[in-house]
């Protein structure tokens, strides 16, 4: 199996990329999203920065501050949430809201940007990048509202839409594994904790240098296996909530049929669902670098069986 070379970008988060010296890495990733130069002068402490936001496991952010005072949440989520297009709007109206002191005026309200990488297929679509702005449209004439002259120079914008957050959903399961640009080349290291063979987008030669898991001292790969473990066993522990769930919910659905079908089903769907779970923390984890022995001692199958998944599924 071939070997993970760089640390997750979860993990980089959370201990490395916080460091003024390594903002670099940031700047990179977010100029070529934003499609714009930006450079980060600070990381401000918030509830998302805090150390205890970030041991949830199944959710990484980090706020940033840029040289234009406009703020910019990443957020990172493995695990399926349905209510997740409302909580990123929860995200961004949060931080506005903790940025306005009594006595500001509304001309002082911060711009956010609201940056979602998501390892679940998040609503429906078949692209692996959205963005999503405010713009208002003439319900008669389906022009946009547009900034006056005055509101251009006073508050320095050109569109209304610069005005309210914005919306980026990088759904990595999604993509392909084909860097066709600079931000594929970045979502292949989101998804494969590896780089392409060749890439040029900013900021991926120092994650290169900085993110490579071989030159971690052995107390630090401790701490980032132990991490990838809980993360992988987290993740299996939600997957078989839902199984079981949904396994249960069919059965009682069922409670006029005979008692011996409705137990069998019941025991069925727990089979398939056990099943799917286990395929799912398999993929999971290898795409997080554990190696097969540590995939089955968190499955609880056999090292040949996780090799025979990993096969079925194309990733080896």
């Amino acid at each position: 199996m071939k070997a993970r070379p760089l640390v997750s970008f979860d993990w980089a988060i959370k201990k490395l990329l916080r460091q003024k010296a390594n903002y670099d890495v940031l700047e990179g990733f977010l100029t070529v999203l934003l499609c714009k130069p930006i450079k980060i002068v600070n990381i401000p402490e918030s509830e998302g920065n805090s150390d205890q936001a970030d041991d949830k496991i199944n959710k990484v952010d980090i706020l940033c501050e840029n040289e234009h005072k406009e703020l910019i949440l990443i957020e990172l989520q493995y695990n399926s949430e349905h209510d997740y297009f409302q909580r990123m709007l929860f995200g961004a109206s949060k931080i506005i809201t903790d940025y306005m002191s009594q006595g500001y005026t509304y001309d002082q309200v911060r711009k956010v940007y609201s940056i979602n990488i998501v390892y679940f297929d998040l609503g429906q679509g078949n692209d692996y990048v959205y963005h999503g702005m405010t713009e208002f449209k003439g319900i008669h004439t389906n022009d946009t509202l547009q900034v006056n002259a005055l509101q251009k120079e006073l508050f320095g914008i050109a569109s209304a839409y610069e005005v309210y957050p914005e919306y980026y959903i990088i759904k990595v399961n999604k993509f392909n594994d084909v860097a066709k640009d600079s931000l594929d080349e970045w979502i292949y290291y989101l998804k494969n904790n590896s780089l392409p063979e060749h890439y040029s987008a900013p900021g991926l030669d120092k994650v290169a240098q900085l993110l490579n898991y071989d030159n971690m001292d052995a107390s630090a790969k401790t701490l980032y296996d132990a991490h990838q473990k809980e993360l992988a066993i987290s993740y299996g522990v939600l997957e078989t909530a839902k199984a079981e769930g949904k396994a249960e919910g069919k059965a009682e659905g069922k409670a006029e049929g005979k008692a011996e079908g409705k137990a069998e089903g019941k025991a069925e769907g727990r089979t398939e669902g056990q099943k799917e779970k286990t395929i799912s923390v398999v993929v999971n984890s290898h795409r997080l670098g554990l190696d097969l022995a540590t995939i089955a001692a968190i499955t609880g199958i056999s090292n040949e069986e996780v090799a025979s998944i990993l096969q079925e599924q194309g990733l080896v």
